[in-house]
């Protein structure tokens, strides 16, 4: 290992992205670490533990006291007022 060479180098595959140099310690202390960073990640994700661990319960509870509706559930509107675009109600 040289210590005068540059931590970052061209990439030889002939694009403009620059890699870790093996030859640099610090170059190859990084691509150590990205490594086993890297595997640790896919093992947790593989057992789902850590940050990727499934809950037992969901994210989020409706409220108990939502009175929600979907429009297509209510009965038609009757009476002598039917709204309609731009109008608005008497009283």
């Amino acid at each position: 290992m040289r210590d005068g060479e540059p931590v970052f180098k061209r990439s030889k595959w002939g694009t403009n992205r620059y890699v870790y140099n093996a030859d640099n310690r610090l170059g190859l202390a990084l691509i150590v670490l990205s490594s086993v960073v890297g595997l640790v990640a896919m093992l947790m994700l593989a057992t789902k533990s850590g940050p990727y661990a499934i809950d037992d319960e969901p994210a989020t509870r409706p409220s108990p006291t939502s009175t929600y509706v979907p429009p297509y559930l209510l009965p038609p509107p009757t009476g002598p007022y039917l709204p309609t675009v731009g109008s608005t109600p008497p009283g």
